[in-house]
């Protein structure tokens, strides 16, 4: 392991650790790239980088857009600001509302003053998900980050009652969501929830819809990521799992091509789901997954649509 790699995983990463054999395309790739994944903080979460300081990173590679994610709050508020008072550094911060308890849960209210605000992404339940604490238990999934101090323990959620049919309270959501064209993400539920989901969000009219690392928590197969593509939806994949600098690299490039033509690269997107502390930088690993892209025999134009295309045209950019 070269000591750049070992900076990566053992605290704030240097910066240029990823690999060079094609560095020239690589780097021209990254201008105008989208991450739809971006952990910076202020966060309960150990993080390496602010949101400015992101900002900071993304304008240096040309980056040309960031979607702030926290599994606790809505960073709208602070993204508005940064774009204001920031717009020099020509990059576009964005966020969403995400739906765990402390938002109130499946909460129409969150939702309606999230998207006033500016939000262009509803989270459904990623960290109070009934799935996802039911995989931390199982302790069957590595790489889940724990807060820097201990919290009340999450109610779990779902949006199925005891029936398997969709909870009242995820109509009022989608019809938001519907209304005002913004994107539905399915959170870190389960596979058997998201059907549901998505199927009564296309019936009210939702046109923006993504999947988060599929494979991951969610428990979905190839096959149910072709059905979810064919449905309209995207699919991301979080680069934190397949860079070689991660810490929780957890699948082979092989694993990786398996999933782009499963959903096919027109669906296909590639967030970083970088910014916790001993992971690589957030430019860092959009270099090496697209790295291994290339290794891959991706051509140039499809890299682009999977870092920077796919992703504009489901925010609307």
């Amino acid at each position: 392991m070269t000591q750049a790699i070992q900076n990566a995983r053992t605290g704030v990463p240097a910066k240029g650790a990823w690999r060079t054999s094609n560095p020239g395309l690589s780097k021209s790739l990254m201008v105008g790239a989208i991450d739809l994944h971006c952990h910076s903080g202020p966060s309960v979460m150990p993080r390496y980088f602010d949101h400015y300081e992101a900002m900071q990173e993304a304008s240096d590679a040309g980056v040309r857009a960031l979607l702030i994610k926290d599994h606790y709050y809505s960073a709208t508020p602070v993204t508005e600001l940064l774009n204001k008072h920031f717009s020099h550094l020509k990059v576009t911060l964005l966020s969403g509302v995400p739906l765990n308890n402390q938002a109130g849960g499946l909460n129409i209210y969150a939702v309606e003053h999230g998207i006033a605000m500016g939000a262009k992404l509803v989270w459904m339940p990623t960290f109070s998900a009934k799935n996802h604490i039911e995989h931390h238990k199982q302790g069957a999934t590595p790489g889940f980050p724990y807060a820097k101090k201990a919290m009340k323990s999450p109610t779990p959620l779902s949006i199925l009652d005891s029936a398997g049919k969709l909870v009242p309270e995820v109509f009022e959501i989608l019809d938001a969501i519907a209304e005002h064209d913004v994107v539905l993400s399915s959170g870190h539920l389960h596979i058997t929830e998201i059907w549901p989901l998505f199927e009564e969000a296309i019936r009210r009219g939702v046109k923006r819809m993504i999947c988060n690392h599929p494979t991951y928590v969610i428990d979905a197969t190839l096959e149910d990521i072709t059905r979810m593509a064919g449905m309209g939806v995207y699919i991301e994949h979080s680069m934190c799992m397949f860079s070689e600098l991660a810490k929780w690299r957890i699948y082979e490039p092989a694993a990786l091509d398996s999933l782009i033509q499963a959903a096919g690269v027109d669906k296909t997107i590639l967030g970083s789901d970088l910014g916790q502390v001993g992971n690589p930088r957030l430019v860092d690993g959009f270099l090496d997954v697209i790295e291994t892209c290339l290794d891959l025999g991706y051509s140039e134009a499809d890299v682009r649509k999977m870092v920077s295309v796919n992703a504009a045209e489901l925010v609307g950019l």
